[in-house]
């Protein structure tokens, strides 16, 4: 009798345990995208999702871009829209972080992230970062190497990753995908390198499907204008990103083809993010994030360069050099 009410109560203990691990406290930073309004519109109705039960926003921090003017004037209309959703606004970083367990690092400026960032790896603070991941395949490198030094995961990733038909390629529905392309629009914004701001879709498709391995780059225009890059990987496979009004493609493997790259909305990338608060493991390695801004980056230098090759590892050692200074 005593062993079955030891028992019982060892089971209510890990229950209440494991409960209270489910609830947790979410905070935003940056109110200048789209994304942390759908994002809070998921995580705070009533019922939740069971993808996202017990994972609530409580607090964000508007401040997002400080002189991009599509992003700055949305602050006041996304900040009263949270307000409506239950979220408090705060008036700092650091006061955020005093309310909150985890961080959506939403800012559309890829520029402000390694600096909105760093306080939250000294709070202990798991981190998604929205796209881009920075300003420039530097800070990426940064940020990654102070999530490492601290011991506190971080990942991004784009929401086009997470795509149906994009995940079953990538689960090898078709085998090895030996040839890939991937579209996606590509509007430009004078801070970022080209494919940053928003061709980060279509290449995070493309890479979603034919993994890391990518070692070298060329850029070049279409009929209509349009850019498009190809990328060769380790053993000839061939990936190419070409901009277009819409998000698709196709991947060619071993087993047959199979369509990719299709954008399935925000709740797919915001269940994998839940996962990733609740598990500490995030789904997209630090490898393979670099990997696709040396691409981006390595596509504007072969602009640069009037559309010549230009491998990762160039990109890459330049990178690293001064990263780590």
């Amino acid at each position: 009798m005593i062993r079955q009410l030891l028992l019982v109560v060892s089971a209510l203990t890990l229950f209440s345990l494991n409960a209270s691990a489910q609830n947790i406290r979410a905070g935003i930073i940056g109110l200048d995208t789209s994304h942390a309004l759908a994002f809070t519109k998921t995580l705070n109705a009533t019922p939740q999702k069971p993808e996202v039960m017990g994972v609530r926003l409580v607090a964000a921090y508007p401040q997002g871009s400080k002189d991009i003017e599509s992003s700055t004037k949305r602050v006041p209309e996304y900040t009263e829209k949270i307000k409506e959703l239950g979220v408090e606004i705060v008036p700092s970083i650091d006061a955020l972080l005093d309310k909150v367990d985890v961080v959506f690092l939403e800012s559309n400026d890829g520029r402000v992230h390694l600096e909105q960032l760093l306080p939250c790896i000294e709070a202990h603070k798991p981190v998604f970062i929205d796209k881009p991941i920075a300003g420039t395949l530097v800070d990426a490198i940064k940020i990654f190497d102070a999530s490492k030094a601290a011991s506190i995961p971080v990942f991004s990733s784009s929401s086009l990753r997470f795509g149906k038909g994009t995940q079953e390629v990538r689960g090898g529905s078709i085998g090895l995908a030996k040839e890939a392309e991937t579209t996606s629009p590509a509007s430009l914004e004078e801070h970022h390198p080209d494919l940053f701001w928003y061709g980060i879709h279509g290449v995070e498709s493309l890479f979603t499907v034919m993994g890391t391995g990518c070692e070298s780059v060329k850029r070049g225009t279409t009929a209509e204008g349009k850019i498009t890059v190809t990328g060769t990987w380790k053993g000839g496979r061939k990936g190419t990103y070409t901009e277009s009004k819409g998000y698709g493609g196709k991947a060619i493997g071993e087993k047959g083809e199979a369509a990719v790259g299709t954008y399935d909305g925000y709740d797919p990338l915001l269940y994998s993010v839940v996962h990733f608060f609740r598990t500490g493991v995030a789904p997209v390695s630090p490898e393979e994030t670099i990997e696709i801004y040396a691409f981006m980056e390595a596509a504007d230098e072969s602009k640069r360069r009037d559309g010549a090759e230009v491998t990762i590892k160039e990109v890459m050692d330049k990178a690293l050099a001064e990263a780590r200074k």
